[in-house]
């Protein structure tokens, strides 16, 4: 047992599989009603074929965590599979950038909710009564976060099933609207508000931005140590989340994409954020509905992606506690077996991110470069993939992916050229904003090195025992 485990301080072995695959699921199905104007700035009326190809990007690198998570059965994902892959300092990085995606969620949610029900509602809040609204989510947030896991999950789950059921329904129902035409998405399938870029096209770099809405898949790793289910049946909530979503993706703004030609669709207000559901209001007249679509798909699909990267933050915060990333006292936790410390701190976190959000340009500079963070913290994972299979050729995972080394090197390119992508166009004060965010990382690594490291060493559970790094 690692020398710093003690006794109750340990996660509640509850979750079934289905609820795994719901925080999964709930984490990666967000964009549908929301930000789907940027998503049709980057690729037009092709966005759906855009979210297919993705998909099928997305898939390879989804396997080889897969196989990956069948090795260990404690939370930590990339710190864990990076720290025995190469070392424990590319372990940190790859977790560390893996958060500046799983943080940078819960401030933008928690103003992206007020501000649609203004808009929606035509309160004319000020921005003052917006942030204190976000800051009152965030703190509702918080308190559903130390409640008993079954509780968060059961929550989680609804906000998603209400979203798909929805969702799926407004599809269909603007195919047979009466509006729709196969032509509107002929004429505007190569459109793209993205410049060419080292010669490579504005539409293939707005693919590659959809990474965006595919992060999520790798929350499944934070949960497995409260799962109780074999560990192989890991993959089925981490490949089926990436297939569920990106079908419904692919299925719905299909429907979009036809209501309209693409100028008109992204004209006027639309350009806010909320393009399919101005649509129905502007282009089809509908009144009821878009309110409809707003509450139990856009805030449900928002709140559930929220709750599900809350929970992952807060697990990778509390294994970096018990693997001696951070001091032992973040382990702890309360009467519900949720860390107290991790979510303290990430509601810190979120309340100054939305304040930075608020008063200047930090955070949207900032939530620019998360897809290139989660794309290199991919990246590094794969490169981990190797060399945990030629370290410990012995380990035999239950999901072994088909093709070997020369697979997970694919995967591996894959997740090289997303991050690529998402670095074009991107402007100074986006690098700034990462920079900054790495310094934070720089200081706390160093404080690791310098001071914790020599006092206990990395312990971390493997399928040979705990060993040391």
């Amino acid at each position: 047992m690692p020398s710093n485990e003690k006794q109750g301080n340990s996660l509640n072995k509850s979750l079934k599989l289905i609820f795994v695959y719901t925080v999964a699921t709930g984490s990666i199905f967000t964009y549908v009603n929301y930000w789907d104007s940027v998503f049709f700035g980057y690729c037009g009326s092709g966005t759906f074929l855009a979210f297919a190809l993705m998909t099928v990007a997305i898939l390879p690198v989804a396997l080889v965590y897969s196989e990956l998570a069948s090795f260990f059965h404690t939370s930590g994902g990339e710190l864990i599979y990076n720290t025995v892959g190469i070392n424990k300092h590319v372990g940190f990085l790859a977790s560390w950038l893996i958060m500046a995606a799983w943080i940078s969620v819960p401030p933008a949610v928690a103003m992206a909710i007020p501000t649609w029900v203004n808009n929606t509602f035509h309160l004319n809040l000020s921005f003052t009564a917006i942030v204190i609204f976000g800051v009152a989510l965030l703190a509702v947030y918080f308190f559903l976060s130390i409640q008993d896991i079954q509780f968060l999950v059961k929550a989680q789950a609804v906000m998603l099933f209400c979203n798909i059921t929805v969702t799926l329904l407004t599809g269909v129902l603007l195919l047979f609207s009466g509006h729709w035409s196969f032509s509107n998405i002929i004429n505007g399938l190569t459109f793209t508000q993205l410049d060419a870029t080292a010669g490579i096209p504005g539409w293939v770099i707005g693919m590659a931005l959809l990474i965006t809405p595919y992060f999520g898949f790798e929350t499944v790793p934070q949960m497995v140590e409260e799962g109780d289910f074999p560990i192989k049946n890991s993959k089925a909530a981490i490949c089926g989340s990436v297939l569920t979503c990106g079908s419904i993706y692919v299925f719905y703004y299909f429907c979009v994409a036809g209501l309209d030609d693409v100028n008109v669709l992204m004209a006027g207000e639309a350009a806010n954020g909320f393009m399919t559901i101005t649509a129905m209001q502007t282009i089809l007249g509908w009144k009821f509905w878009p309110i409809v679509v707003g509450a139990l798909s856009c805030l449900m699909g928002m709140g559930a992606s929220l709750l599900g990267f809350w929970m992952s933050t807060v697990r990778m915060l509390y294994s970096m506690s018990k693997k001696n990333f951070l001091p032992e006292a973040f382990s702890r936790v309360n009467k519900h077996q949720q860390p107290i410390l991790p979510n303290i701190l990430l509601l810190a976190i979120s309340l100054t991110f939305l304040i930075l959000q608020n008063a200047g340009s930090f955070m949207n500079d900032f939530f620019n470069l998360m897809s290139f963070g989660c794309a290199c913290a991919y990246a590094l994972t794969m490169v981990s993939a190797v060399m945990i299979h030629r370290k410990h050729p012995q380990w035999k995972s239950a999901n072994a992916v088909k093709g070997g080394d020369a697979f997970r090197i694919f995967a591996m390119l894959i997740a090289v050229a997303i991050a690529f992508f998402c670095t074009l166009g991107q402007g100074i004060s986006s690098w700034i904003s990462f920079g900054v965010y790495l310094g934070v990382g720089v200081v706390i690594w160093l404080w690791m090195m310098l001071v914790n490291w020599k006092k206990r060493p990395v312990e971390i559970e493997t399928p040979d025992g705990i060993q040391q790094f």
